[in-house]
């Protein structure tokens, strides 16, 4: 791209004006292109820190294009849920110059002007391209009805939705869900199961304290409903970073989900290696799937489950759960998934690390 620096150096003086910034940006945004703004939530606090988020990863990354262009990419891919089409490209363009250029006052220089106008022209190639290329092989998004919804607890269901159509996906991967009651408000949920024939997908669901979606599928959601949902994404919990080892798998809460998903994937498809499980809640009813994992325990004979409750479960004062794991076995040699709570996957991965646990064999989601 044109002169990376000036780029960076321009983001990071506007930048200082905060969330002016993204506001200023959607509001130009909407008055030039008021058909766009149906593809966005109402409550727009969100998605003002995705645009910041994003913009600062491209602007952070302009001088490396093996990061660059997968993520830009992979932005064009999610966009398509959203109806995004070529045509949206220029307007974006036009509110994001006319946002920097607002704010940089006398530094927008002709010459800032040019190679912003470059280097956008190349981030919307690569996004349309990816799209582009997406749409022959996968719809904007698929649909789940809602098949069952049972409630595992006061904050806490299991959905099980059938898909309209197949959904290729590894276990570990997550998808982005939207509910009827909440239309452009997306969140992400991994699936608790492998991709199976039927269509069935299964979701865990804790309704988090402020948040939007989660209530709404805890709370709301009924048999009947539809869901949408975007194509699958990332590859951290896959099975395909364990490079074959014997696993020890560490869960907290709805964190079990994707970790039962790598199980269901080895059973099915193997090939066969030694797995361990620990369930970590604070107390017997945050072990709402024990019945779940003890049935596949019982049907496959390499795998070993071990719930922890209450004080077993580690120290809640950082909520890490790697004492009684450590404790349980020597486990050279495997690979450790671990999935929670940003809070307790921080603290357990490191302690795992501490105990002297491989970088290269900690998988987790990035929880910054």
């Amino acid at each position: 791209m044109s002169d990376s620096q000036a780029l960076k150096d321009s983001f990071a003086l506007v930048g200082k004006s905060g969330d002016e910034v993204p506001r200023y940006f959607y509001s130009y945004l909407f008055l030039i292109a008021p058909e766009v703004r149906p593809m966005f939530p109402v409550n727009m606090g969100l998605q003002r820190d995705r645009l910041v988020n994003a913009l600062g990863q491209i602007v952070s990354d302009v001088d490396d294009p093996d990061a660059l262009v997968p993520f830009l990419q992979q932005l064009g891919r999610d966009h398509r849920r959203f109806q995004v089409v070529a045509e949206h490209y220029e307007a974006v363009g036009r509110a994001l110059l006319a946002t920097l250029g607002y704010f940089l006052g006398e530094a927008w220089t002709p010459e800032l002007e040019k190679g912003w106008t470059e280097a956008y022209t190349v981030v919307a190639g690569a996004m349309i391209q990816a799209a582009e290329s997406d749409s022959a092989v996968n719809p904007p998004w698929w649909n789940g009805e809602v098949i069952g919804h049972e409630q595992r607890g006061f904050d806490l269901a299991v959905v099980t939705l059938r898909l309209d159509q197949p959904m290729r996906y590894a276990a570990g991967q997550s998808v982005m869900v939207e509910t009827p009651m909440l239309p452009s408000t997306w969140r992400s949920f991994t699936p608790a199961n492998a991709a199976r024939a039927d269509g069935l997908l299964e979701l865990h669901v804790r309704s988090i304290d402020g948040g939007l979606v989660s209530p709404a599928m805890v709370y709301r959601l009924r048999q009947g409903d539809v869901l949408k949902l975007g194509a699958p994404v990332g590859e951290r919990l896959t099975l395909r970073r364990s490079a074959g080892r014997d696993l020890v798998l560490v869960a907290g809460g709805t964190g079990l989900a994707p970790l039962r998903g790598l199980i269901e994937e080895i059973a099915w498809h193997g090939p066969p290696r030694r797995v361990d499980l620990f369930f970590g809640a604070r107390d017997a009813h945050g072990l709402y799937d024990l019945p779940m994992l003890r049935q596949l325990a019982q049907a496959n004979p390499w795998l070993r489950i071990t719930p922890l409750v209450g004080l077993d479960a580690g120290t809640f004062e950082n909520r890490s759960i790697a004492e009684p794991v450590l404790r349980a076995g020597a486990w050279h040699g495997r690979s450790f998934y671990v999935c929670g709570s940003p809070s307790m996957v921080s603290a357990t991965v490191r302690d795992l690390g501490h105990a002297g646990v491989p970088h290269d064999l900690l998988h987790f989601e990035d929880v910054r």
